[in-house]
């Protein structure tokens, strides 16, 4: 078995979640006496939003770089981000990394892919929602992939930044994010929403959607157990 490292704390909520994931898919496949050895390098949400919002992507990648680094430091053979937006760098840190990474869009992508998906809806923090990092490999596959409109984009930037990465969960934001699906519905014709940012399954969990949902977090949590090489 391969020895993972996550760089978490991007947000410190998803991060518990994809401990959970990991550590109770691997009981699953191995045996119930057997709990994986995972390093955790937990970096700061706000620094990467930061770096982010004042274009400084050689900074962003050298903060992450830090943490690969001190993971592979810590034995660990393969890796990932437990965040969606740092992928904006993703092909830097693929470059540089001496570990593979584990890309959560490219097996998001791939989900999308296999179910014979031709038009999402993208909801994320601003970054992944505006950028071209996330869309371009859908695009490649004959996927289209469409973000709120403005307002909408705003309110949902604004919820992630201000609530959810503090973990706060309301029924109003819960509303407001159904309304913002209902409408790129209407207004797109979207067949699958897909939550890209790794807080969002706090919101939706439990939660009946209108249409087919892509948790990227789910998604690439099963990816990291393949990479782990986990046999039973």
């Amino acid at each position: 078995m391969k020895k993972l490292g996550l760089i978490g704390g991007i947000g410190p909520e998803s991060t518990l979640i994809y401990y959970k994931k990991i550590v109770y898919g691997a009981n699953k496949i191995v045996g119930k006496e057997f709990f994986p050895n995972i390093t955790i390098e937990s970096l700061n949400v706000f620094n990467v939003l930061n770096f982010c919002s004042e274009k400084k992507y050689d900074d962003l990648a050298h903060y992450i770089l830090n943490g690969i680094e001190n993971l592979v430091a810590a034995g660990c053979d393969v890796v990932s981000l437990t965040g969606n937006t740092p992928h904006i760098v993703f092909d830097v840190l693929e470059a540089k990394s001496p570990v593979p990474v584990v890309s959560i869009i490219k097996a998001t992508c791939e989900e999308a892919s296999r179910q014979g998906l031709k038009k999402v809806g993208l909801l994320g923090t601003r970054f992944t929602m505006e950028g071209d990092f996330f869309k371009k490999p859908f695009r490649e596959k004959g996927i289209e992939v469409f973000a709120p409109d403005a307002k909408d984009l705003d309110y949902i930037a604004e919820k992630i930044a201000h609530e959810l990465e503090h973990g706060i969960v309301t029924e109003e934001t819960r509303s407001g994010f159904l309304q913002v699906i209902q409408n790129l519905i209407a207004k797109e014709g979207i067949e699958a929403v897909v939550l890209g940012c790794t807080e969002l399954p706090l919101l939706f969990d439990g939660l009946a959607l209108p249409i087919a949902c892509l948790d990227t977090l789910e998604i690439h949590a099963r990816a990291l157990l393949v990479a782990m090489d986990l046999s039973a």
